[in-house]
C-alpha cells in the first residue's frame, strides 16, 4: 500500500476478533483487507458489475473502451468510461481530477503497470481496502462495520448489493444523508446480477425490500483502554499496527 494511504491500526483479541480500530493518521477509517475477510458472493457481484472480464483482460477491457468509445462519438461525452477494477485502482492511488480522455489514457496506461506488478487477488485486495464510501469511510470492511456492525465476512444480497453500489458515489448515495439514492443504487445493482442470470427474480425482489441502513455506527471500541495500552507498547517496539492482545 502506498505510504500516502496508510491504513488503520487494529487490536485484534485472542481469537483474531476486532476490538478496536483507530482512524489512520489523515484522519480516514482504512482497514486492511484480505479477501478471506469478506464475502466471496460480495466479490463476485463486485466484479460483475464493475468489470465482468477482470480475470482475463490485463489492466484494460478493449470491449469496454470500444463501447466508451462508441458512446462518446455518440454524445460527445464519456457515459460508462469503460473503467475496469485496476483502472479505478489506479484512480484511488493517483487520484486525477475530471473524466476526460486524457485523464482515462494515464489511468489505464497507469492499470497496465498495477496488473505487470500485482496478482488479481492483491489487485482486489487494495480496491476492497481503498474504494470510497463517504465521509471518511474507505474500504469494505470500515463501510461494512459502520453501515452493517459486523465485519463483510458474510453478507445479505441487499447489503452486498449496497456495498457494490456505493463507491461510484460515495457521497451522494450515503445511507445516512441521503437514503432514497443509497436505495435506487442498490436496486441497479440488483437488476443487472438478474440480467446477468447471477440472481433470480425473486431473490433480488426480496433484497430489494430490505431496510437501508440511515445510521452510520462507530467502529469498534471495545477493551479501548487496555487498546491504547497495547498500541503504544506496539509503537514503541516498532511492530506492525495490527495487534493481538493475549
Amino acid at each position: 500500500l502506498p505510504e500516502k494511504l496508510p491504513v488503520s491500526a487494529e487490536v485484534l483479541d485472542r481469537d483474531g476478533q476486532l476490538l478496536r480500530a483507530y482512524a489512520a493518521p489523515d484522519g480516514y477509517w482504512r482497514l486492511a483487507t484480505r479477501l478471506d475477510q469478506v464475502d466471496p458472493a460480495f466479490v463476485d457481484m463486485l466484479i460483475a458489475y464493475e468489470d465482468k472480464r477482470f480475470r482475463e483482460h490485463a489492466g484494460v477491457d478493449p470491449l469496454a473502451i470500444a463501447r466508451a468509445a462508441l458512446q462518446l462519438a455518440g454524445e460527445g461525452r464519456i457515459v460508462s468510461g469503460g473503467s475496469t477494477l485496476s483502472m479505478q485502482l489506479a484512480r484511488l492511488i493517483e487520484p486525477r481530477d475530471g473524466r476526460s480522455v486524457a485523464a482515462k489514457l494515464k489511468q489505464a496506461l497507469r492499470a497496465l503497470q498495477i496488473e505487470r506488478r500485482l496478482s488479481k487477488n492483491e489487485i482486489l485486495e487494495l480496491y476492497l481496502t481503498l474504494a470510497p464510501y463517504g465521509g471518511n469511510l474507505e474500504g469494505v470492511r470500515a463501510a461494512s462495520l459502520a453501515w452493517f456492525g459486523k465485519e463483510p465476512k458474510r453478507l445479505a444480497v441487499s447489503e452486498a448489493a449496497l456495498l457494490v453500489a456505493l463507491p461510484q458515489l460515495p457521497e451522494k448515495r450515503r445511507p445516512d444523508r441521503n437514503r432514497a439514492a443509497a436505495q435506487a443504487a442498490r436496486a441497479r445493482v440488483l437488476q443487472r446480477m438478474v440480467a446477468a442470470g447471477r440472481l433470480g427474480a425473486r431473490e433480488a425482489a426480496r433484497a430489494a425490500t430490505d431496510e437501508v441502513p440511515g445510521v452510520r455506527r462507530a467502529l469498534p471500541a471495545l477493551a479501548a483502554h487496555a487498546a491504547d495500552i497495547a498500541l503504544r507498547a506496539a509503537r514503541d517496539g516498532g511492530t506492525p499496527p495490527r495487534l493481538t492482545i493475549r
